[in-house]
Protein backbone atom coordinates (compact mmCIF):
# COMPACT_ATOMS: atom_id res chain seq x y z
CA UNK A 1 0.00 0.00 0.00
CA UNK A 2 1.91 3.16 -1.31
CA UNK A 3 1.43 5.77 -2.54
CA UNK A 4 0.37 4.63 -6.59
CA UNK A 5 -2.67 5.73 -8.51
CA UNK A 6 -4.98 2.84 -6.97
CA UNK A 7 -3.93 2.69 -3.74
CA UNK A 8 -4.12 6.33 -3.19
CA UNK A 9 -7.88 6.15 -4.42
CA UNK A 10 -8.86 3.34 -2.10
CA UNK A 11 -7.22 5.13 1.04
CA UNK A 12 -9.21 8.52 -0.04
CA UNK A 13 -12.02 5.80 0.00
CA UNK A 14 -11.11 4.59 3.38
CA UNK A 15 -10.87 7.96 5.14
CA UNK A 16 -14.21 9.10 3.90
CA UNK A 17 -16.17 5.47 4.44
CA UNK A 18 -18.61 5.23 7.67
CA UNK A 19 -15.86 2.79 9.40
CA UNK A 20 -18.63 1.88 12.16
CA UNK A 21 -20.75 0.11 9.65
CA UNK A 22 -17.84 -0.96 6.71
CA UNK A 23 -14.56 -1.91 7.55
CA UNK A 24 -11.31 -2.59 4.96
CA UNK A 25 -8.71 -4.84 5.89
CA UNK A 26 -5.77 -5.48 3.13
CA UNK A 27 -4.38 -8.34 1.62
CA UNK A 28 -1.01 -7.77 0.33
CA UNK A 29 2.07 -9.53 -1.49
CA UNK A 30 5.05 -7.80 -0.64
CA UNK A 31 7.13 -7.87 2.70
CA UNK A 32 7.61 -4.15 2.60
CA UNK A 33 6.42 -1.59 4.69
CA UNK A 34 3.86 0.17 2.33
CA UNK A 35 3.35 4.09 2.54
CA UNK A 36 -0.30 3.66 4.22
CA UNK A 37 0.23 0.92 6.67
CA UNK A 38 0.15 3.19 9.73
CA UNK A 39 -2.49 4.85 8.48
CA UNK A 40 -4.90 1.86 7.85
CA UNK A 41 -3.93 0.19 11.71
CA UNK A 42 -4.87 3.65 12.47
CA UNK A 43 -8.48 3.30 11.02
CA UNK A 44 -9.08 0.35 12.43
CA UNK A 45 -7.75 -1.88 9.52
CA UNK A 46 -5.94 -5.34 9.19
CA UNK A 47 -3.25 -5.71 7.03
CA UNK A 48 -2.38 -9.29 5.72
CA UNK A 49 0.70 -10.51 4.56
CA UNK A 50 0.48 -13.70 1.84
CA UNK A 51 3.55 -15.17 0.57
CA UNK A 52 4.09 -16.88 -2.71
CA UNK A 53 6.58 -16.76 -5.57
CA UNK A 54 3.87 -16.40 -8.04
CA UNK A 55 0.79 -15.67 -8.74
CA UNK A 56 -0.64 -19.42 -8.80
CA UNK A 57 1.14 -19.88 -4.89
CA UNK A 58 -0.58 -16.43 -4.22
CA UNK A 59 -3.91 -17.61 -5.13
CA UNK A 60 -3.54 -20.70 -3.01
CA UNK A 61 -2.31 -18.74 -0.17
CA UNK A 62 -5.22 -16.44 -0.60
CA UNK A 63 -7.56 -19.44 -1.27
CA UNK A 64 -6.50 -21.07 2.30
CA UNK A 65 -6.68 -17.82 3.90
CA UNK A 66 -10.44 -17.13 2.99
CA UNK A 67 -11.49 -20.51 3.90
CA UNK A 68 -9.52 -19.87 7.50
CA UNK A 69 -11.27 -16.43 7.73
CA UNK A 70 -14.98 -16.86 6.94
CA UNK A 71 -16.22 -13.90 7.98
CA UNK A 72 -14.95 -11.82 4.99
CA UNK A 73 -18.38 -12.19 2.69
CA UNK A 74 -16.74 -9.61 0.21
CA UNK A 75 -13.11 -9.91 -1.69
CA UNK A 76 -12.60 -6.69 -3.65
CA UNK A 77 -9.76 -6.98 -6.33
CA UNK A 78 -7.69 -3.74 -7.45
CA UNK A 79 -4.67 -5.85 -9.81
CA UNK A 80 -6.39 -5.37 -13.16
CA UNK A 81 -5.68 -9.50 -14.46
CA UNK A 82 -4.48 -10.40 -11.70
CA UNK A 83 -7.78 -10.09 -10.30
CA UNK A 84 -8.43 -13.52 -12.17
CA UNK A 85 -6.49 -15.38 -9.30
CA UNK A 86 -8.00 -13.14 -6.61
CA UNK A 87 -11.59 -14.17 -8.01
CA UNK A 88 -10.83 -17.44 -8.31
CA UNK A 89 -8.83 -17.77 -5.11
CA UNK A 90 -12.31 -16.36 -3.43
CA UNK A 91 -14.90 -18.59 -5.42
CA UNK A 92 -12.80 -21.58 -4.17
CA UNK A 93 -13.25 -20.36 -0.67
CA UNK A 94 -17.29 -19.68 -1.40
CA UNK A 95 -17.11 -15.88 -0.55
CA UNK A 96 -20.51 -14.91 -1.62
CA UNK A 97 -19.43 -11.53 -3.19
CA UNK A 98 -16.66 -10.69 -5.33
CA UNK A 99 -15.46 -7.37 -7.28
CA UNK A 100 -13.01 -6.71 -9.54
CA UNK A 101 -12.26 -3.31 -9.83
CA UNK A 102 -10.41 -1.94 -13.18
CA UNK A 103 -7.92 0.86 -12.72
CA UNK A 104 -6.24 1.11 -15.95
CA UNK A 105 -6.35 0.59 -20.02
CA UNK A 106 -3.77 -1.36 -19.96
CA UNK A 107 -0.90 -3.47 -19.00
CA UNK A 108 3.21 -3.72 -20.27
CA UNK A 109 2.72 -6.26 -22.39
CA UNK A 110 5.22 -6.92 -25.25
CA UNK A 111 2.61 -8.59 -27.53
CA UNK A 112 3.90 -12.25 -27.54
CA UNK A 113 1.69 -15.01 -27.83
CA UNK A 114 2.08 -15.92 -24.50
CA UNK A 115 0.69 -12.22 -23.24
CA UNK A 116 -1.77 -12.57 -25.57
CA UNK A 117 -3.44 -15.20 -24.11
CA UNK A 118 -3.07 -14.44 -20.77
CA UNK A 119 -5.26 -10.61 -21.18
CA UNK A 120 -7.72 -13.16 -23.04
CA UNK A 121 -7.86 -16.04 -20.35
CA UNK A 122 -7.67 -13.24 -17.98
CA UNK A 123 -10.93 -11.69 -18.40
CA UNK A 124 -12.70 -14.66 -19.06
CA UNK A 125 -12.22 -15.51 -15.15
CA UNK A 126 -13.21 -12.10 -13.92
CA UNK A 127 -15.77 -11.70 -16.05
CA UNK A 128 -17.17 -15.51 -14.93
CA UNK A 129 -16.44 -15.31 -11.35
CA UNK A 130 -16.88 -11.59 -10.22
CA UNK A 131 -20.26 -10.85 -8.88
CA UNK A 132 -19.55 -7.15 -9.38
CA UNK A 133 -17.77 -5.01 -11.57
CA UNK A 134 -16.29 -1.69 -10.82
CA UNK A 135 -14.33 0.32 -13.23
CA UNK A 136 -12.90 4.10 -12.56
CA UNK A 137 -13.61 5.22 -16.20
CA UNK A 138 -15.09 3.99 -19.58
CA UNK A 139 -11.98 3.07 -20.71
CA UNK A 140 -11.18 1.54 -17.49
CA UNK A 141 -14.12 -0.84 -17.74
CA UNK A 142 -13.83 -1.57 -21.49
CA UNK A 143 -10.13 -2.91 -20.91
CA UNK A 144 -10.99 -5.31 -18.61
CA UNK A 145 -15.10 -6.46 -18.75
CA UNK A 146 -15.29 -5.72 -22.68
CA UNK A 147 -19.11 -5.89 -23.24
CA UNK A 148 -20.15 -6.05 -20.09
CA UNK A 149 -23.59 -3.85 -19.23
CA UNK A 150 -23.09 -4.73 -15.46
CA UNK A 151 -20.35 -2.27 -14.96
CA UNK A 152 -20.61 0.49 -12.18
CA UNK A 153 -18.41 3.50 -12.70
CA UNK A 154 -16.91 4.97 -9.84
CA UNK A 155 -14.68 7.53 -10.78
CA UNK A 156 -11.56 8.08 -8.88
CA UNK A 157 -12.34 10.87 -6.52
CA UNK A 158 -11.09 13.18 -3.62
CA UNK A 159 -11.96 15.73 -1.53
CA UNK A 160 -12.15 18.12 -3.57
CA UNK A 161 -12.69 21.56 -1.36
CA UNK A 162 -8.95 20.56 0.31
CA UNK A 163 -7.52 20.71 -3.20
CA UNK A 164 -9.33 23.93 -4.22
CA UNK A 165 -8.63 25.22 -1.48
CA UNK A 166 -5.17 24.51 -1.16
CA UNK A 167 -4.37 25.76 -5.13
CA UNK A 168 -5.91 29.25 -3.41
CA UNK A 169 -3.77 29.36 -0.13
CA UNK A 170 -0.31 27.66 -1.43
CA UNK A 171 0.26 29.01 -4.75
CA UNK A 172 4.01 30.33 -3.61
CA UNK A 173 4.46 27.16 -2.24
CA UNK A 174 7.70 26.29 -4.70
CA UNK A 175 8.82 30.00 -3.87
CA UNK A 176 8.51 28.95 0.39
CA UNK A 177 9.57 26.04 0.38
CA UNK A 178 12.15 25.65 -2.55
CA UNK A 179 12.90 29.29 -3.49
CA UNK A 180 11.74 28.97 -6.66
CA UNK A 181 9.63 31.71 -7.79
CA UNK A 182 7.72 32.10 -10.93
CA UNK A 183 10.37 33.72 -13.52
CA UNK A 184 10.86 30.22 -14.32
CA UNK A 185 8.49 27.45 -15.59
CA UNK A 186 7.91 25.17 -12.94
CA UNK A 187 6.98 21.61 -14.27
CA UNK A 188 5.96 18.79 -11.64
CA UNK A 189 5.13 15.37 -12.84
CA UNK A 190 3.81 12.62 -9.98
CA UNK A 191 3.92 9.09 -10.32
CA UNK A 192 6.16 5.83 -9.45
CA UNK A 193 8.99 4.99 -11.11
CA UNK A 194 7.60 2.63 -13.83
CA UNK A 195 7.72 1.41 -17.45
CA UNK A 196 4.29 2.95 -18.17
CA UNK A 197 5.13 6.25 -16.51
CA UNK A 198 7.69 7.13 -18.96
CA UNK A 199 10.23 9.06 -17.25
CA UNK A 200 12.47 8.71 -19.92
CA UNK A 201 10.53 11.11 -22.10
CA UNK A 202 10.37 13.78 -19.56
CA UNK A 203 14.18 13.38 -19.49
CA UNK A 204 14.16 14.31 -23.21
CA UNK A 205 11.48 17.18 -22.60
CA UNK A 206 13.84 18.43 -20.09
CA UNK A 207 17.01 18.43 -22.87
CA UNK A 208 15.05 20.30 -25.03
CA UNK A 209 14.24 22.96 -22.64
CA UNK A 210 17.52 23.34 -21.40
CA UNK A 211 18.62 23.43 -25.39
CA UNK A 212 16.66 25.99 -25.80
CA UNK A 213 17.52 28.16 -23.05
CA UNK A 214 14.16 28.06 -21.35
CA UNK A 215 14.98 28.29 -17.32
CA UNK A 216 13.15 25.58 -15.25
CA UNK A 217 12.79 23.30 -12.84
CA UNK A 218 11.08 19.52 -13.13
CA UNK A 219 9.94 18.24 -9.95
CA UNK A 220 9.48 14.28 -10.05
CA UNK A 221 7.67 12.78 -7.38
CA UNK A 222 7.51 9.67 -6.27
CA UNK A 223 9.67 6.12 -6.08
CA UNK A 224 9.93 2.78 -7.53
CA UNK A 225 11.92 0.36 -9.50
CA UNK A 226 13.54 2.64 -12.12
CA UNK A 227 14.00 5.46 -9.80
CA UNK A 228 17.78 4.76 -10.27
CA UNK A 229 17.87 4.20 -13.47
CA UNK A 230 16.08 7.93 -14.46
CA UNK A 231 18.65 9.08 -11.56
CA UNK A 232 21.80 7.97 -13.70
CA UNK A 233 19.79 9.10 -16.95
CA UNK A 234 19.45 12.57 -15.26
CA UNK A 235 23.33 12.04 -14.31
CA UNK A 236 24.09 10.88 -18.03
CA UNK A 237 22.36 14.32 -19.47
CA UNK A 238 23.61 16.67 -17.17
CA UNK A 239 20.26 17.38 -15.79
CA UNK A 240 20.85 17.47 -11.96
CA UNK A 241 20.59 21.44 -11.80
CA UNK A 242 17.32 21.42 -13.47
CA UNK A 243 15.59 18.26 -12.24
CA UNK A 244 14.43 17.53 -8.43
CA UNK A 245 13.55 14.16 -7.42
CA UNK A 246 12.16 14.40 -4.08
CA UNK A 247 10.85 10.70 -3.64
CA UNK A 248 7.44 10.02 -1.88
CA UNK A 249 5.40 13.14 -0.41
CA UNK A 250 2.51 13.18 1.23
CA UNK A 251 1.87 17.19 0.43
CA UNK A 252 1.15 16.32 -3.06
CA UNK A 253 -1.57 19.39 -3.38
CA UNK A 254 0.77 21.91 -2.35
CA UNK A 255 3.21 20.95 -4.83
CA UNK A 256 0.68 21.00 -7.59
CA UNK A 257 -0.73 24.69 -5.93
CA UNK A 258 3.17 25.81 -6.37
CA UNK A 259 3.99 24.46 -10.00
CA UNK A 260 2.85 26.14 -13.14
CA UNK A 261 2.62 22.29 -14.77
CA UNK A 262 1.71 18.91 -14.79
CA UNK A 263 3.49 16.58 -17.12
CA UNK A 264 1.81 13.20 -17.72
CA UNK A 265 3.61 11.32 -20.65
CA UNK A 266 2.50 7.77 -19.53
CA UNK A 267 2.15 4.80 -22.30
CA UNK A 268 -1.17 4.24 -20.68
CA UNK A 269 -3.74 5.35 -18.14
CA UNK A 270 -7.02 4.31 -16.49
CA UNK A 271 -8.58 7.35 -14.79
CA UNK A 272 -5.57 8.66 -12.79
CA UNK A 273 -6.63 10.09 -9.75
CA UNK A 274 -3.70 12.69 -9.73
CA UNK A 275 -5.62 14.54 -13.00
CA UNK A 276 -8.65 14.62 -11.01
CA UNK A 277 -6.05 15.95 -8.13
CA UNK A 278 -4.68 18.77 -10.67
CA UNK A 279 -7.74 20.16 -12.32
CA UNK A 280 -9.16 20.47 -8.65
CA UNK A 281 -6.20 22.68 -7.78
CA UNK A 282 -6.15 24.34 -10.78
CA UNK A 283 -2.87 23.40 -12.69
CA UNK A 284 -3.25 22.69 -16.23
CA UNK A 285 -1.40 20.07 -17.30
CA UNK A 286 0.12 18.63 -20.83
CA UNK A 287 -0.33 14.65 -21.35
CA UNK A 288 0.00 11.66 -23.75
CA UNK A 289 -2.73 11.26 -26.29
CA UNK A 290 -2.81 7.28 -25.26
CA UNK A 291 -4.20 8.56 -22.06
CA UNK A 292 -8.37 8.67 -22.64
CA UNK A 293 -10.18 12.03 -23.26
CA UNK A 294 -12.37 11.52 -20.96
CA UNK A 295 -9.85 12.41 -17.87
CA UNK A 296 -10.78 15.96 -19.34
CA UNK A 297 -13.25 17.82 -17.21
CA UNK A 298 -14.08 20.52 -19.55
CA UNK A 299 -12.07 23.28 -17.44
CA UNK A 300 -9.82 24.31 -19.76
CA UNK A 301 -6.81 22.64 -18.13
CA UNK A 302 -5.40 19.52 -20.31
CA UNK A 303 -3.46 19.83 -23.08
CA UNK A 304 -3.16 16.22 -25.08
CA UNK A 305 0.06 15.68 -26.92
CA UNK A 306 1.80 12.94 -28.80
CA UNK A 307 4.89 10.61 -27.95
CA UNK A 308 5.54 10.59 -31.55
CA UNK A 309 6.21 13.67 -31.72
CA UNK A 310 9.78 15.57 -30.90
CA UNK A 311 9.87 16.88 -27.17
CA UNK A 312 10.38 20.38 -28.29
CA UNK A 313 6.72 20.46 -29.50
CA UNK A 314 5.79 19.51 -25.56
CA UNK A 315 8.01 22.49 -24.50
CA UNK A 316 6.42 24.73 -27.07
CA UNK A 317 2.61 23.58 -25.04
CA UNK A 318 4.38 24.04 -21.45
CA UNK A 319 5.82 27.25 -22.18
CA UNK A 320 2.29 28.15 -24.00
CA UNK A 321 0.30 26.92 -20.62
CA UNK A 322 2.60 28.85 -17.94
CA UNK A 323 1.61 32.17 -20.39
CA UNK A 324 -2.05 31.55 -20.15
CA UNK A 325 -2.00 31.88 -16.90
CA UNK A 326 -5.14 28.95 -16.35
CA UNK A 327 -6.91 28.81 -13.17
CA UNK A 328 -9.41 27.02 -11.88
CA UNK A 329 -12.73 29.08 -10.61
CA UNK A 330 -15.70 28.38 -7.77
CA UNK A 331 -18.12 27.22 -10.86
CA UNK A 332 -15.14 24.90 -12.00
CA UNK A 333 -15.12 23.26 -8.63
CA UNK A 334 -18.71 23.05 -8.79
CA UNK A 335 -18.19 21.44 -12.17
CA UNK A 336 -15.85 18.79 -10.51
CA UNK A 337 -18.07 17.66 -8.20
CA UNK A 338 -20.95 17.58 -10.34
CA UNK A 339 -19.31 14.71 -12.25
CA UNK A 340 -19.09 12.72 -9.78
CA UNK A 341 -15.21 13.09 -8.32
CA UNK A 342 -16.03 14.45 -4.79
CA UNK A 343 -14.88 11.48 -2.49
CA UNK A 344 -17.55 11.76 -0.01
CA UNK A 345 -20.50 11.18 -2.82
CA UNK A 346 -18.64 8.21 -3.77
CA UNK A 347 -17.94 6.90 -0.75
CA UNK A 348 -21.49 6.88 -0.25
CA UNK A 349 -22.36 5.21 -3.40
CA UNK A 350 -19.05 2.26 -2.33
CA UNK A 351 -21.27 2.00 1.22
CA UNK A 352 -24.33 1.19 -0.53
CA UNK A 353 -22.90 -0.91 -3.38
CA UNK A 354 -21.18 -3.21 -0.02
CA UNK A 355 -24.60 -2.90 1.84
CA UNK A 356 -26.98 -4.26 -0.69
CA UNK A 357 -24.49 -7.39 -0.15
CA UNK A 358 -25.99 -9.54 2.47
Amino acid sequence: MDRAGAESMIMNLYRAIDRQSIQFDFIVFSTDKGDFDDEICSLGGKIYLLSGDNSFARMIALKNFLKEHPEYRIVHGHMLLNNAFHMLAAGLARVPFRISHSHSTGTESKGKIIDVAYKKIARLIINKLSTHFIGCGKAAADFLFPNNGRVQLLPNSIDVNHFYETGRSKDQFWLDEFGLDDSILRIIQVGRFMTVKNHQFSVKIAKALKKNKIRFKMMMVGNGELYEDVKTEIDNCQLNSEIILVGVRNDISSLMAGADVMIMPSLHEGFPVVLVESQSVGLPSVIADTISREVDLDLGLVEFASLDVKPEKWVDLLCSVKNDNRKLTVDGMKVIKRKGFDIHSNALSLMNLYKSMN
